[in-house]
C-alpha cells in the first residue's frame, strides 16, 4: 500500500533476509493476494486460533483509510446488496465495522448513509447483524457530546427503515422516524453531577 521507490521488489531482498535469520515467517496468510507473504512468527498461531467460531463476535470500528482495514486497497469491497448509488471509499471521515475480521458495515462521512454487506445465510446472518447494530450502539455512547447519537437515513440505497437490516438496529435501540432510524443517547453528567442511575430515576 505504502508508494515506495521501486516497489514491493525493492524490499523482498530485506524480507528474505529477515525470514532466513528467523525474524519473520513466509507463508500464504490472505487469500487472493500473490504468494510472497511475509509475517511475524506469531501470525501462524493467530491465524490457527481464529479457526474457532468465538461465542461473542469480535467487533471493531475503523477510520476507512486506517491501514489496519486492508478494505477498498489490497482488498476489494465486499457486495452490497441493492446498493447501485452509493460506493464505499478509503476516504476522510467514512468508517467500516468489522466482525470477526470482515466487514460488515461502511459508514459514509456524516453517518446517515450506510453499506451493509451480512452472510446470505442464518445463523451467521444474524450473528453479524446484531453485532454491527450493537457496535453502532457503542460506537454513540463513546461519541463526544456534540456528535453522540445516530440519524440513518439510507442502507445500501434505500430507506433505513425498510431496509432487511432495520430489524438489527431496531433490536438494538434505533427507532424509526420520519428522517430515518434514530438513536438517541442521554448526555453525559456533568462534572459533579449523579447520573440518572445514581438517582434511580430514568433520563427524560
Amino acid at each position: 500500500m505504502e508508494p515506495l521507490p521501486g516497489g514491493f521488489s525493492a524490499v523482498y531482498p530485506v524480507l528474505k533476509r529477515l525470514e532466513e535469520t528467523g525474524r519473520v515467517r513466509r507463508g500464504y496468510f490472505v487469500a487472493g493476494l500473490g504468494g510472497a507473504q511475509f509475517a511475524q512468527p506469531g501470525a501462524v498461531d493467530l491465524l490457527r486460533a481464529a479457526r474457532d467460531e468465538r461465542e461473542q463476535p469480535q467487533v471493531a470500528t475503523l477510520a476507512a483509510t486506517d491501514p489496519a482495514s486492508p478494505y477498498g486497497a489490497l482488498v476489494a469491497w465486499p457486495a452490497w446488496p441493492g446498493a447501485d448509488s452509493l460506493r464505499a471509499s478509503r476516504s476522510a471521515g467514512a468508517r467500516v465495522v468489522l466482525v470477526d475480521g470482515l466487514l460488515a458495515g461502511w459508514i459514509a462521512r456524516g453517518n446517515r448513509q450506510m453499506l451493509a454487506a451480512l452472510p446470505p445465510d442464518e445463523p451467521e446472518r444474524s450473528r453479524v447483524g446484531r453485532a454491527l447494530a450493537r457496535e453502532l450502539v457503542r460506537v454513540a455512547y463513546d461519541a463526544p457530546d456534540d456528535r453522540r447519537g445516530w440519524l440513518l437515513a439510507e442502507i445500501n440505497g434505500v430507506p433505513a427503515a425498510s431496509s432487511p437490516v432495520a430489524d438489527y438496529l431496531v433490536e438494538a435501540g434505533f427507532a424509526a422516524t420520519s428522517g430515518g432510524l434514530q438513536l438517541r443517547v442521554p448526555r453525559r453528567p456533568a462534572s459533579g453531577e449523579r447520573s440518572p442511575s445514581e438517582l434511580g430515576t430514568s433520563q427524560p
